[in-house]
C-alpha cells in the first residue's frame, strides 16, 4: 500500500488537530537515558576561547583529584524522571483537546516504561526505548516501540549483545522477527544525523546502504523536533525517494515537551501501529515551539541539563548530581561525590553561569555572534 503522509503545522494549521481524537507522543528520554559527554570535549576542541579551561582542568584533575579527565566513559542523565516526563507529554496532549499515549525510548533501556507500568494511571504505556545499531563506520538509532511485556527484558538482552558485538546477518534476522510481531512499530529515527561524524557523504552512503538492505523491515522514519528544519526536509526527500511512511519524534532531552506529535483517531496503542503499519497512514503534527530559533531550542535543552531544580527529589536537583564521571579506581560517580569539600570548582561554576545565561534571548543573540555558527542559516520550519 502506498504511504500516506501528511504533516501539518500548528502556527499555520491550528485546526488540524479538529476530528483527531488522540494525540500519539514518540521518542522522548528520562533521566534513565545515560547522554554521551563526548560533546563538551568536542566544543573544548572547536573553540580556541575554551582550549585554555579544558587544558586547565585537565592539570587540576590529575593534581587535586587524582583524576584523568575521561569524556568517553563520562555521562549526564536528562533531568526528568519517568513520571515527570511522562505528565509533560501528557499535559501538552491533553492541552490540544486530544487523549495522550506517550511512548518514552531512552537510550538502549526500558527501565522508564517497566516503572511506569507499576502505577495504574500509566500501565497503558508501551515498553518501548532507542535502540543503538551500529552499522558499518556509524549508528543508527531505532525506535523500537511497544515490545511485548513478557518478552521485552530477552529483547533487551539480545540488543546489548548485538550492539557490543554487531553482525549483518543476526541484524536482518531480529529486524525480521520484530516485524513479524504485528503490534510492535520499529521507526529510524533522525535518520540524516551523522551520529559518528564520519562526514555527509559517507554517513548517506551507508544510510542507503543501510535502507537497501533494511528498509523493507522498516515501518517509518522520523521527522525529529529536535533536528533542524532543513534535517528534517532532507527526511521528506528520503522518504519519497524509499516509499516510506513519516511518522512524528520529538526527541525530548530537557524541559520543553515534544516539539512534535502524531495526530489518530486509534484510541490504544495497538491501534496505532496497525494505523501505521497496516494502514500506511501518519499524520505528524509541528507544535508552536518547533517554529523557535533552532540554535536557542538547542541551548535551553543544554541549559535544561546544568541548571539546578529545586523541586526535584533529593539527590536529583543539582546538576552535578546528574552528571557522572569515573573516580580514581574506574568507579563511576556522581561529581558532586568527586568534588573537594564538595565545592564545584570556581571557574567551572563560572563557565556554568555564562552557559545558564544563554536561556535569556538577548545573551544567547550576543552568543551567538561571538562563535561560529554550527549550521547554516536555513528556513525554520519543514517544506
Amino acid at each position: 500500500m502506498h504511504p500516506e503522509s501528511h504533516v501539518s503545522y500548528e502556527w499555520t494549521e491550528p485546526s488540524a488537530v479538529y476530528g483527531y481524537k488522540t494525540g500519539v507522543s514518540l521518542h522522548s528520554h528520562t533521566s534513565h537515558s545515560v547522554e554521551s559527554l563526548t560533546f563538551i570535549h568536542g566544543l573544548f576542541l572547536e573553540y580556541g576561547v575554551l582550549r585554555p579551561i579544558f587544558r586547565y582542568y585537565e592539570r587540576l584533575s590529575l593534581k587535586r583529584y587524582g583524576l584523568k579527565l575521561n569524556f568517553e566513559a563520562a555521562h549526564w542523565r536528562p533531568p526528568l524522571v519517568p513520571r515527570m516526563a511522562f505528565d509533560l507529554e501528557s499535559r501538552q496532549i491533553r492541552a490540544l483537546g486530544l487523549y495522550p499515549l506517550v511512548s518514552i525510548t531512552d537510550h538502549d533501556d526500558i527501565q522508564a516504561p517497566l516503572l511506569l507500568r507499576t502505577m495504574p494511571s500509566s500501565r497503558h504505556i508501551p515498553v518501548s526505548l532507542e535502540w543503538t545499531v551500529p552499522f558499518e563506520a556509524t549508528a543508527f538509532h531505532m525506535g523500537i516501540h511497544n515490545l511485548p511485556s513478557a518478552e521485552a527484558q530477552r529483547w533487551m538482552d539480545r540488543f546489548a549483545a548485538f550492539t557490543a558485538a554487531p553482525c549483518q546477518e543476526q541484524l536482518t534476522a531480529m529486524l525480521g522477527e520484530l516485524h513479524g510481531l504485528p503490534e510492535v512499530l520499529v521507526v529510524l529515527n533522525h535518520p540524516m544525523w551523522d551520529l559518528y561524524a564520519i562526514g555527509k557523504e559517507g554517513h548517506l552512503a551507508a544510510l542507503d546502504r543501510f535502507l537497501t538492505r533494511y528498509g523493507r523491515l522498516l515501518h517509518a522514519l522520523e521527522l525529529n523536533g529536535l533536528r533542524h528544519a532543513a534535517e528534517n526536509g532532507e527526511v521528506q526527500a528520503l522518504a519519497a525517494r524509499w516509499g516510506q511512511l513519516l511518522i512524528s519524534g520529538g526527541d525530548r532531552h530537557g524541559m520543553e515537551a515534544n516539539a512534535n506529535i502524531n495526530l489518530t483517531h486509534a484510541a490504544s496503542f495497538n491501534e496505532f501501529v496497525r494505523e501505521v503499519r497496516v494502514e500506511r497512514r501518519s499524520h505528524v503534527h509541528f507544535l508552536q515551539q518547533y517554529k523557535g530559533c533552532w540554535e536557542q531550542r538547542i541551548m535551553d535543552s543544554t541549559v535544561d541539563a546544568v541548571v539546578d531544580h529545586a523541586d526535584f527529589s533529593p539527590g536529583w536537583q543539582r546538576w552535578d548530581e546528574r552528571a557522572f564521571h569515573p573516580d580514581r579506581n574506574g568507579v563511576m560517580q556522581p561529581l558532586a561525590e568527586l568534588w573537594v569539600n564538595g565545592r564545584v570548582p570556581l571557574l567551572l561554576r563560572a563557565a556554568l553561569a555564562v552557559v545558564r545565561l544563554s536561556r535569556y534571548r538577548s545573551v544567547a543573540a550576543a552568543i551567538r555572534m561571538v562563535l561560529p555558527r554550527v549550521e547554516s542559516d536555513l528556513p525554520e520550519v519543514v517544506g
